[in-house]
C-alpha cells in the first residue's frame, strides 16, 4: 500500500530519544539535562490544589502568564508567546518561516528538533561544523547565507557541546540575513543569562526559544515560551492552537515563577561548586572535554562503553555522544555537589 502520506515524510527517522528504564528511584539522571532534584513543595502543592478544585474538565484559561513571562524577561507583554514546550515553538518558527525548497542553517552537531523540524518541511540544510578549539562557526555560517536561506539555527548555548556563541556573532548573523528568521534556543538561559532578548526591536528577524523543562525542572508539563518581535508573535499565534498548553504547566510555572529561590540555589550550587569540581577532575585527569557554558559536559574518555556501564551499576545514567568525526563520548548532566562527587569517585575507580 502506498502512503498517504508525503513522501519525504515517510522516508524520515523519528526522533526516538532513549527514555525507557529511566527510574529516579532507581538512578541518578544525568544523561537527559534535567534538573537533578524533584521540584520544589510550592509547585507540587499548587498543582494538586488545582486538581482537587475540580477544573480539570474546563478549557485552559491562561491568566497573566504572558505578563509575567514578559516581565521576567525584560520584555513587553505582546513579544511573548507561550508554547507546548520550547520542541513546539521550533517547529512553529521553523513551519511559519520556511517551505519546501527553502534553505536553512543548522550548525552541528546540535539538537536532534532542529533538524527533524527542517526535515518536515522538507528544507535544504546546510551544516557548518563546530569545532572544539573554534566553537561556533560563525564564518561558515555568513558565508552559507544566501537570497534563499529563510532559517537559521543558533543553540546558545549548543547541545551536546555547551559551546556559548558570543553575543556579537548572533547579531552579525541576525544583520546579514534579515530576510531569515534566526532563531536562538535558550532554553539553558538561567544557567548561562546569555541572552539577545534585548535586541528584538533592533534586530526584527530575531526569534528566542525558552523553556521550564530545564533549570525549572517541569520537563514533564511541557511548557516553553518565544519571544520575538511583536509581528512575529501574532504570525505564529496563527500558527499555534489556542488551547496547545494544558493548564497544569500554567500552573506549575506561576507557581515556578513565584518560588525563584529554590531554582536559583540549585543554579548557583551546580554551576559554581558541581561543575568546577567536575572539571578539575577532568583536567587533572587527562580526560577530553568541550568548554561548556551549560550544565552538562560533553567529555571523551579512554573506555567509553567501560565507563558509561560502570557508572549504571553505581546507578548513574549518561548519554553517549559521538562527536562529528565518530569519535565516542559521552555527555554528563552536572548535578548537585553530593551527585558530582559521587559520579567522580566512580570515575577516579575506573581507571
Amino acid at each position: 500500500m502506498s502512503s498517504i502520506f508525503k513522501p519525504h515524510i515517510t522516508r524520515m527517522s523519528a526522533y526516538a530519544p532513549p527514555l525507557e528504564g529511566r527510574n529516579p528511584q532507581q538512578f541518578t539522571l544525568l544523561d537527559f539535562n534535567e534538573r537533578t532534584i524533584p521540584v520544589s513543595e510550592p509547585i507540587k502543592q499548587a498543582l494538586v490544589d488545582f486538581i482537587r478544585g475540580d477544573r480539570l474538565q474546563m478549557y485552559p484559561s491562561y491568566g497573566d502568564i504572558t505578563e509575567r513571562l514578559a516581565d521576567y524577561c525584560g520584555v513587553d507583554a505582546g513579544q511573548v508567546m507561550i508554547t507546548n514546550g520550547s520542541d513546539q515553538g521550533i517547529d512553529l518558527i521553523v513551519r511559519a518561516a520556511a517551505a519546501a525548497g527553502d534553505h536553512a542553517i543548522i550548525p552541528g552537531p546540535s539538537f536532534a528538533m532542529y533538524t527533524q523540524c527542517a526535515a518536515v518541511e522538507n528544507l535544504r540544510v546546510s551544516e557548518p561544523g563546530y569545532t572544539r578549539s573554534g566553537g561556533f562557526p560563525t564564518a561558515a555560517v555568513l558565508a552559507s547565507i544566501t537570497e534563499a536561506t529563510r532559517l537559521i539555527v543558533i543553540a546558545n548555548p549548543n547541545n551536546p557541546s555547551g559551546t556559548l556563541v558570543a553575543r556579537e556573532d548572533i547579531l552579525a548573523v541576525a544583520a546579514a540575513a534579515p530576510q531569515a528568521a534566526v532563531l536562538v534556543d535558550e532554553c539553558y538561559f538561567e544557567y548561562t543569562q546569555a541572552t539577545v532578548a534585548d535586541q528584538l526591536a533592533a534586530h526584527e528577524n530575531l526569534v528566542i526559544t525558552r523553556t521550564f523543562s530545564k533549570t525549572w525542572g517541569l520537563p514533564s508539563v511541557r511548557f516553553g515560551y518565544v519571544l520575538s518581535a511583536a509581528d512575529n508573535i501574532r504570525a505564529l499565534l496563527n500558527v499555534r492552537g489556542p488551547y496547545d498548553v494544558n493548564q497544569l504547566a500554567i500552573v506549575a510555572a506561576q507557581a515556578a515563577l513565584d518560588n525563584p529561590a529554590y531554582t536559583r540555589e540549585y543554579v548557583r550550587e551546580v554551576m559554581e561548586q558541581a561543575k568546577p569540581l567536575l572539571e578539575q577532575y577532568l583536567d587533572t585527569a587527562g580526560i577530553d572535554y568541550w568548554p561548556s557554558g551549560a550544565n552538562y559536559l560533553w567529555l571523551f574518555p579512554q573506555d567509553v562503553t567501560v565507563l558509561s556501564e560502570r557508572l549504571k551499576e553505581a546507578g548513574i545514567l549518561v548519554r553517549p555522544k559521538a562527536d562529528a568525526d565518530g569519535r565516542p563520548g559521552l555527555r554528563v548532566t552536572i548535578g548537585t555537589l553530593d551527585q558530582t562527587r559521587q559520579l567522580v569517585e566512580v570515575m577516579k575507580s575506573t581507571g
